[in-house]
């Protein structure tokens, strides 16, 4: 994705799904999260071992999560990013984006088949610093 589709997507999404959250204040997820929702982007937690984090109400699945979803952003090892891609399909969201250390390329063929965005291994936050300056 170039930086232009980069800025376009941030621009154009309102609702991030955010895989692998949890009430932890020491893991990147929550704090990438907390500055998502401070932007103005709605999160949805997606962990089936919370019931909500940073106010939000928590969901097993993408698939459970009512209304659409822009991006699905993944937390997770890399050897689940199958799973989540497939799971997230249902919600047709406009880009799946797997964090920093997060790799997974058959899950990213997956993705781009079926029309949807990908960005592999590199943190949402950091790069919506970096192109949208005022955040």
């Amino acid at each position: 994705m170039t930086d232009a589709e980069m800025t376009r997507l941030f621009q154009e999404s309102k609702t991030v799904a955010v895989v692998g959250l949890s009430n932890s204040p020491g893991r990147a997820s929550f704090g990438v999260a907390r500055f998502l929702q401070a932007q103005g982007f709605r999160i949805v937690p997606v962990n089936p071992s919370e019931t909500e984090v940073l106010g939000e109400k928590c969901y097993p699945r993408i698939a459970d999560i009512p209304g659409e979803i822009d991006i699905v952003d993944i937390f997770r090892k890399s050897e689940f990013v199958g799973e989540v891609v497939v799971d997230a399909l249902t919600k047709r969201p406009r880009c799946i984006w797997m964090q920093e250390g997060v790799v997974h390329h058959d899950g990213a063929k997956m993705a781009e088949a079926a029309g949807i965005a990908v960005v592999m291994d590199r943190c949402i936050l950091k790069e919506l610093a970096r192109l949208l300056p005022r955040y």
